[in-house]
């Protein structure tokens, strides 16, 4: 196949556009709009953006906590201070109006390396989802791509059978000229009124075909298809044989990264359960000015700087625990990874399979093809001097109508293989130059 072939036959249906106002699209121009306006591809990019604000809070812990308190109210007291001075030590109540005034600030010097562990592990998260988004624009991207093609099918498909239909409305024009004449048979005239109706009908039968394309066309892009240009020919980006192209997706393919990222994340998250294993310094500040406290009257100021080390020497087991749970958390996402390692084996293999089978096959379409064409020609030469019947003719025009449209759909097929394989290593997008939303891009890059 070449390129040549598919834009001579995507050519044949250029008017059949919807609007002449509406300018022609593209196969990237497509692409684009539908990665643009994609909702499944809207809730990858929430989900991204929404993981990444876990990294800030994460690094929050970073700096200083400040707190400011204040408090006004009543206050009854009796405490050995009320009943200072009292010789028989009887029980004295003291009321006052009491008020409180406070500032902390507490600054995190050593948390178990806490704080960085979780910082690393939303920053593979974000990662993870960000590859997430790659990788649902590549999918969605293969939609949009099977949709514009099958709208050129179908077109084209619609044109043979117009073209079929006008063979079989000259055949009969001939034959009932031969009927007015008397050199016709009725019966010949009632057959080639029947494979004309038949002709009629797959006409009818693929304006139905195409009317669906289109139909399915605008649920995907978005919009009606108008003067769809020919797509453009990837075959320079298929890789030279399977275990390249398997080696290509197995680097480059976005949902094994994200599975990749989310082994990292399991990691940070087991480095976060051993914090508990390590004590927990503090840098505390605090000023205090209160008024008539516990029975006190007056003023009552407290100004403090302290260093605090907290260490949890026993917990029931809990943080031991909870550090086995990482670690089968870390199996676990290694468990996905392996898994979308062979989907991802699996996917390019079907697709290259996919590509050789109609590959293979183009040669024997199109010789049919050709053949059905020349066969049809001599068959109308032989039948105008008498030595094909009808029958033989009325054959010969249905096989060679069947013939282009298996050829027709042999081309689409091959093109929509190769697109197929870009999919399954990753680069469709790439390969067509859609701008992919910015939230596909991993941190680290």
């Amino acid at each position: 196949m070449t390129v040549s072939d598919i834009i001579k036959i995507s050519c044949i249906s250029a008017g059949l556009a919807f609007s002449a106002n509406i300018s022609a699209q593209t196969l990237p121009g497509a692409v684009q709009l539908t990665i643009d306006e994609n909702p499944e591809i809207q809730t990858a990019k929430s989900e991204r953006l929404a993981v990444e604000q876990e990294i800030d809070q994460a690094k929050s812990n970073y700096f200083p906590s400040v707190d400011l308190g204040a408090g006004y109210g009543y206050e009854r007291s009796n405490n050995p201070v009320t009943r200072r001075g009292n010789p028989d030590g009887k029980k004295r109540n003291v009321d006052y109006d009491r008020t409180e005034l406070s500032a902390n600030l507490r600054q995190m010097l050593f948390d178990g390396f806490a704080t960085h562990s979780e910082v690393k592990r939303h920053r593979a998260r974000t990662d993870a989802r960000a590859y997430t988004v790659f990788g649902q624009s590549e999918i969605t991207a293969l939609g949009a791509v099977e949709a514009y093609i099958n709208v050129l099918r179908r077109q084209d498909l619609l044109q043979l059978a117009k073209e079929n239909l006008a063979i079989h409305q000259q055949t009969n024009d001939q034959i009932a000229l031969r009927a007015e004449r008397g050199v016709g048979k009725k019966a010949d005239a009632q057959q080639s009124l029947g494979r004309l109706a038949l002709a009629e009908t797959n006409v009818k039968s693929e304006e139905g075909n195409l009317y669906d394309a289109e139909t399915a066309y605008q649920r995907i892009i978005g919009v009606l298809p108008n003067q769809l240009e020919p797509a453009p020919d990837p075959i320079d980006n298929i890789p030279e044989n399977l275990d390249a192209a398997i080696e290509e997706a197995i680097n480059n393919h976005p949902i094994l990264k994200s599975a990749n990222s989310d082994i990292e994340s399991a990691f940070a998250q087991h480095e976060t359960a051993a914090s508990p294993y390590y004590p927990r310094v503090d840098l505390e500040a605090g000023y205090s000015w209160n008024n008539n406290l516990d029975g006190i009257p007056d003023k009552n100021e407290d100004l403090t700087a302290m260093v605090r080390m907290q260490w949890n020497i026993f917990k029931g087991g809990k943080d031991k625990a909870r550090r086995n749970e990482t670690a089968y958390r870390i199996n676990h996402a290694k468990n996905i990874r392996d898994n979308t390692y062979r989907q991802v084996v699996e996917s390019m293999r079907l697709s290259w399979v996919a590509y050789q089978t109609v590959k293979n096959q183009m040669v024997f379409f199109k010789r049919h093809s050709d053949a059905s064409v020349k066969t049809n020609k001599a068959y109308q030469g032989q039948f105008n001097i008498g030595q094909r019947t009808l029958l033989d003719l009325l054959d010969s025009a249905n096989e060679m109508f069947q013939a282009k449209s298996a050829y027709v759909n042999s081309l689409y097929d091959q093109q929509f293989a190769m697109y197929r394989i870009l999919t399954s290593k990753g680069t469709l997008n790439q390969f067509l130059a859609v701008k992919l939303p910015k939230e596909a891009l991993p941190l680290r890059k």
